[in-house]
């Protein structure tokens, strides 16, 4: 057993019927590979069983605390359903990107179970070529986006060595209800006995900020004001998916012929769709859009579960008109989000949320999952994760992509994640049913902005076709 930490805790709250708070990871897989072989659901079934005794937070089991005086605890090592958690559907014909999309979607759009553990993965047979898709659709209380690479690389092949399956794995019994009470109590007295270095953590943060001569980012010292826009309103239950691939190089060369990272292109070229989306969609794009930007602050290979990150407030320059003006704005944005970050203390919220009280937490969400109104704190969530470096295996069979998606929070319909995986930049795009009809809009508009920056950097305007992967939704 162990005590979920108060960030995991506070994701768990904020779920409500219509903001589900689980991640996606999509792995296209080529069989070529295989020899003729198949691979179906039975199949995938008996790859995750061998290898269930390593990925350990698909054993983890949500136990709740009795009167909810405490944070819920993990039961790390719970019987597993496989047959449950491990499920076949099918796409539509032809099989392409779009289909795979609209698949996920549907997968996306109810909520796991919180009787059984907290995730699920899908077999997505039916694509184009002969190939198949595996989706996990894994709670963001289990794992973050580090967590979840590093657990990745335990389910597939590229880890270090010879990865030896196993038949069994161990199982523990469920805790008492005195046993509960009992640890719930002693963990109280040692999260009191924390208090004071909380308390000298965020003291110091403060001194930092009054030293510093660098300001701290203006929507970081004025009120949550996140400017209203078409994509903040209360977010309903369905869920709409959409994905895009570029090449890594190309958006690598790209951002090194403007001073600009990887991470600068992602938020450059959000920012150019976005802004063609919010004149589509409001009339006006006046006001740079306020993100929030998930930075990891334990990069751990080993870590495997957990949240270990911190969320930080970017503005997205979707006023500028020039392409090149919004690259230097983004830049300069994401500078201005991590120092001002640093000088508070990357982990100054998640070390104040291990004291949110559980059952009031849970009724403010719901409330707030109730109000017709913009989420308060930020206009969306918008995510650059690292990814594998090594091509992965599934039972032999080769990953030819990854995508990855966080989940909508509470008043805002919207979820860019992107993930690099060897030589791709792959986009994934989350939308409520009222936000978008189609979230292609919005990855397509991310492509069309690329073409745009390159253009006006003086470099070709078309842009490579990644060979590996499935072709971009026109």
């Amino acid at each position: 057993m162990k005590r979920l930490s108060g960030w995991d805790a506070v994701l768990l709250y904020s779920e409500t019927p219509s903001v589900h708070m689980h991640t996606l990871k999509l792995a296209v897989i080529e069989l070529d590979g295989l020899g003729g072989a198949t691979f179906g659901v039975e199949e995938l079934r008996k790859v995750i069983h061998g290898r269930l005794y390593k990925l350990d937070p698909f054993r983890y089991e949500l136990v709740d605390i009795p009167f909810k005086f405490h944070h819920p605890m993990w039961r790390e090592n719970a019987e597993v359903d496989l047959d449950y958690h491990v499920r076949s559907v099918r796409v539509e014909a032809p099989g392409g990107r779009r289909e795979l999309d609209e698949a996920v979607g549907r997968i996306a759009s109810t909520p796991l179970s919180r009787d059984r553990p907290l995730w699920e993965m899908y077999l997505i047979e039916g694509l184009a070529g002969g190939r198949i898709a595996v989706l996990g659709k894994i709670h963001h209380a289990l794992a973050d986006g580090v967590a979840s690479a590093n657990l990745l690389a335990r389910g597939m092949d590229l880890q270090d060595g010879p990865q030896a399956d196993r038949d069994s794995y161990a199982t523990d019994p469920a805790p008492s209800r005195g046993e509960l009470v009992r640890t719930a109590f002693n963990d109280h007295l040692r999260q009191i006995g924390r208090i004071p270095d909380v308390m000298r953590y965020t003291a110091a943060g403060m001194r930092r900020v009054r030293r510093s001569g660098q300001k701290l980012s203006p929507e970081l010292t004025r009120p949550f004001t996140p400017p209203p826009s078409f994509m903040n309103h209360q977010v309903d239950a369905t869920r709409r998916f959409a994905t895009a691939t570029l090449s890594l190089d190309e958006v690598k060369s790209t951002g090194k012929a403007l001073g600009a990272t990887i991470n600068d292109m992602v938020l450059a070229l959000a920012a150019g769709a976005l802004r063609k989306l919010l004149l589509r969609y409001d009339g006006h794009a006046e006001h740079p859009l306020l993100a929030s930007v998930p930075v990891s602050f334990d990069f751990s290979r080993d870590r495997i579960s957990g949240n270990r990150f911190t969320g930080v407030l970017v503005a997205i320059p979707v006023e500028l008109d020039d392409p090149l003006e919004r690259v230097r704005a983004a830049h300069e944005a994401a500078v201005i989000g991590k120092e001002s970050n640093n000088l508070l203390g990357p982990e100054l919220v998640s070390r104040w949320s291990a004291y949110f009280p559980p059952a009031p937490a849970e009724a403010l969400f719901r409330w707030l999952g109730t109000k017709d109104g913009q989420n308060k704190i930020m206009n969306l969530p918008i995510s650059n994760v690292p990814g594998p470096r090594e091509r992965a295996r599934v039972g032999g069979a080769l990953v030819t992509e990854i995508f990855s998606v966080g989940p909508l929070t509470v008043g805002s319909g919207l979820n860019i994640t992107v993930w690099s995986y060897v030589d791709q930049i792959n986009i994934s795009v989350l939308s409520d049913g009222r936000t978008l009809k189609d979230p292609h809009e919005l990855s397509g508009a991310m492509l069309d902005e690329f073409a745009e920056i390159r253009r006006a950097a003086g470099l070709p305007a078309e842009f490579s076709v990644v060979d590996t992967a499935m072709p971009n939704v026109d």
